[in-house]
């Protein structure tokens, strides 16, 4: 009797073992990983950065399918991870710097000699990007992404102010990128030469963390 009840322990433990193998196996791919797809997991606190994507530029043009507006060369995001859980799933950031370099900005707009600044206010911002690669980036609660672009004009120096509720992007494995197309921006100041709506558009790439690619899962 003794030796049957060992045996049957022995077998309920190992069935108990092969069961909680399963999901532990699976958990320990997330979201975020780099070297490749199912590699090393992306860390809470881990800084993910991204230029502009070589040969491309960031655009905020007056019209969707227009090329009037604003041109930019130079362009990078920051941003820290909050939780990575296992995939499928939904990833989190919190997005604490979006540079643009004046320098590299310019502008075909009737009555703009230049740009002097393009600056991303309120941030930081809140970013969800799940395995189907879809990306959402929101402000806090009670505010608005907004962009202000200091113009050089005729008539001297004016801020454009736009504001959007949320911008929707795509990750994209193939080149490590984030991508955004078409995203609009409502102006909310500034005078009759900032155009009344802005279309953004730009691809960052690659997107790494402490250097090393950042896949999606």
């Amino acid at each position: 009797m003794r030796t049957r009840s060992l045996l049957a322990l022995t077998g309920a433990v190992a069935a108990l073992t092969l069961t909680a193998a399963v999901p532990a196996s699976a958990a320990e791919t997330p979201v975020l990983t780099t070297g490749g797809l199912g590699g090393t997991p992306v860390a809470v606190g881990d800084v993910l950065t991204a230029p502009l994507a070589t040969g491309t530029t960031a655009t905020l043009y007056s019209s969707a399918t227009g090329t009037s507006g604003i041109s930019c060369t130079s362009s990078q995001f920051t941003a820290t991870v909050t939780d990575n859980p296992a995939a499928p799933g939904t990833a989190t950031e919190s997005v604490t710097a979006h540079t643009f370099a004046g320098s590299s900005c310019s502008a075909n707009v009737i009555g703009v000699l230049g740009v002097t600044s393009i600056t991303v206010n309120n941030l930081p911002y809140a970013t969800s990007v799940n395995s189907d690669g879809t990306l959402t980036v929101t402000p806090a609660s009670g505010s608005a992404i907004q962009t202000t672009v200091v113009l050089r004009t005729l008539l001297g120096s004016i801020n454009c102010v736009y504001q959007t509720p949320s911008l929707i992007g795509k990750a994209d494995n193939a080149d490590n990128s984030i991508a955004f197309t078409n995203q609009q921006f409502t102006k909310t100041s500034g005078s009759s030469l900032c155009f009344a709506n802005g279309y953004f558009t730009a691809k960052y790439a690659p997107v790494t963390a402490d250097g090393a690619l950042v896949y999606v899962n």
